[in-house]
């Protein structure tokens, strides 16, 4: 059982890897706001379309980047559940885990 393990954190660590290299966007209003991610969900970059601040309040900027930044997470989790999916048959036993 412990060999299952120490090759299912090793498989981890490879996802965790390459998944920094993988980079998902999020984005509102045709590009208005686009934030980049990399699938371990963190922040790469925030792009909000000047014309934005022309027509728009604050807090309406604010809740188009809250959105952005959220549909940019959401497409990292998607990708980290199918590389997490893809290891978990090559490891029986494991599946109950929670991975």
């Amino acid at each position: 059982m412990f060999d299952k393990l120490f090759e299912a954190k090793q498989k981890a660590e490879e996802i965790k890897k390459r998944l920094e290299t993988i980079s998902v966007t999020g984005e509102v209003e045709n590009g208005a706001v686009v934030v980049t991610c990399n699938g371990n969900r963190k922040v790469l970059d925030v792009k909000i379309n000047s014309s934005v601040f022309n027509v728009r309040d604050r807090e309406e900027v604010e809740e188009l980047i809250t959105v952005a930044i959220n549909r940019a997470l959401e497409q990292a989790d998607k990708i980290m559940a199918a590389e997490m999916q893809a290891i978990m048959p090559n490891i029986p036993g494991l599946g109950a885990l929670g991975f």
